[in-house]
């Protein structure tokens, strides 16, 4: 498997080159300053959070979409405790007002795979090394499973 970079993602990451921001990292900057400016005024209550999360899913193109869609699902019942909330304009998830986990589509920032994030007030602590990002391609039942795992030891159950 050639690592080449991909030619169509040269506007993408032309931002870096120059040293600035791509606009899509611009574009999810002006997002978080926008949550930060609701939350400031305290329009945000749960309800509204996951109303919010479901519109960025129902943006995202497939299989993107279904798998935040199941994403979701198994985040709520993993653990219901954790408040949909969106988060420089993707999926999260978040305890006492911390974001917790976070689901990062493929398109997002036109990357080869989506990811599912984990902040450091997870606990996922595991000696001196442990990943805090897990790439996805697809959810099949054994990695429902082990997100389902992930998301409860995150939150210390």
């Amino acid at each position: 498997m050639s690592l080449k970079k991909d030619p169509s993602k040269a506007a993408i990451n032309a931002g870096d080159e120059l040293g600035g921001f791509s606009a899509e990292e611009r574009a999810a900057m002006k997002e978080r300053a926008e949550e930060l400016k609701a939350a400031k005024r305290g329009s945000r209550a749960k309800v509204d959070g996951e109303s919010d999360v479901l519109a960025k899913i129902a943006e995202m193109e497939e299989p993107d979409r279904s798998m935040a869609e199941r994403l979701h699902v198994l985040i709520k019942t993993a653990a219901p405790a954790l408040s949909p909330r969106t988060w420089y304009g993707m999926p999260a998830y978040a305890l006492d007002g911390q974001v917790m986990c976070f689901f990062q589509s493929s398109g997002k920032f036109g990357t080869h795979y989506s990811t599912l994030g984990f902040s450091d007030v997870a606990h996922l602590d595991d000696g001196v090394l442990w990943p805090t990002t897990y790439a996805l391609t697809e959810l099949t039942e054994a990695a429902e499973a082990r997100v389902s795992q992930l998301i409860k030891q995150a939150i210390g159950n």
